[in-house]
């Protein structure tokens, strides 16, 4: 069994910030590496030399350094409405599988971190499709000038229902990413041989890698499918550039292992793993010390640059709480020290 917890001594809207500064530093720097999972997956790298790195290199010379940040704006736009729904859809998935003590089962928190991320996902699905065509256009000759240049265009000549092309493979990936991060979960005491109550700030990280290595291999095939849906559009040159041409989620499966073989369905994992200990180490590094801000601005440490706490002050308190004492104590010393006859 394990406890919901989280620190209470941060605000809200300070875990949003913290949250939203610190995927939005990760996805800059790791960019690049998402650029070539995404063309590799469309199918728009296939052809001369294969990889991350050729196909960064190809995309450099043929658009300039620049575009190896394509959709990444709209990606780092999307983080905040995308974390603050999940952030409430989590809570509520958490009270619905909370038991009458307060705990959660492991199972049941895998489960309601994966909905709360395929609720958040579905809500603002309209924002990755368009990262999607943002990253195969040529951005020498571009078919969108930017984001709401694209979302207006692909309404007005695709209609809106265009916006969430590929949506349904967004719930279908959700099952065996569940079964992957419990397949995890269940198994660190054996890896580590010891409770996980126990691990070592570097063994967490090292387990949020490994799953998240486990389950975004497993649902691969879905999000490749996905992406292929999301690019290909008869308004594009090329089609989008995807490689091959269906009707549907089912016919694109088929088409793939037809004119590729099964392996297909992976192209551009390679890159994807790459990016896992970067992104996260990133994230995890931004969100500590984002963290460590907040708290000093809150009064609960001495220094941002550090871990000492701030001598007197209790620690169980929530900033509302904190500050409030803060105010009752210095309103009652300025009493104090007024004059009596």
């Amino acid at each position: 069994m394990a406890t919901w917890r989280r620190d209470g001594r941060l605000t809200g809207g300070q875990r949003l910030l913290c949250a939203g500064a610190a995927g939005a530093l990760s996805l800059c720097l790791t960019a690049p590496l998402e650029l070539a999972t995404v063309l590799a997956q469309v199918g728009a790298a296939r052809g001369g030399a294969r990889g991350p790195w050729a196909a960064g290199l190809r995309v450099w010379r043929a658009e300039g350094p620049r575009a190896l940040w394509k959709g990444n704006a709209v990606a780092c736009l999307r983080l905040f409405p995308c974390s603050a729904v999940q952030l409430a859809a989590y809570r509520k998935f958490v009270i619905l599988f909370t038991d009458d003590l307060g705990h959660i089962s492991q199972w049941s928190s895998i489960m309601a971190g994966s909905l709360a991320g395929m609720v958040s996902t579905i809500v603002t699905y309209p924002t990755d499709l368009i990262k999607t065509r943002l990253i195969v256009q040529n951005l020498l000759e571009p078919s969108y000038r930017g984001i709401l240049h694209a979302f207006s265009t692909i309404y007005q000549q695709e209609g809106f229902l265009a916006l969430y092309r590929g949506v349904s493979l967004t719930v279908l990936g959700a099952l065996p990413f569940s079964a992957g991060s419990l397949l995890v979960y269940m198994n660190l005491e054996k890896l580590w041989n010891g409770r996980r109550d126990r691990f070592s700030p570097l063994q967490n990280f090292a387990n949020v890698c490994l799953a998240a290595a486990v389950t975004q291999t497993l649902s691969f095939p879905f999000d490749t499918v996905k992406r292929k849906m999301q690019a290909q559009s008869p308004h594009l040159p090329h089609h989008g550039g995807v490689d091959v041409h269906f009707s549907g989620a089912a016919d694109c499966f088929r088409q793939i292992v037809k004119a590729q073989g099964v392996l297909a369905l992976w192209n551009g994992l390679t890159a994807n793993l790459l990016k896992i200990v970067p992104y996260f180490g990133v994230m995890f590094g931004t969100f500590e010390f984002c963290k460590r801000i907040c708290l000093y601005q809150n009064g609960y440490i001495v220094s941002p640059l550090s871990c000492k706490l701030t001598p007197g002050v209790d620690q169980s308190l929530k900033p509302q709480e904190l500050r409030e004492l803060k105010k009752f104590f210095k309103t009652g010393q300025l009493k104090s020290k007024k004059p009596t006859l």
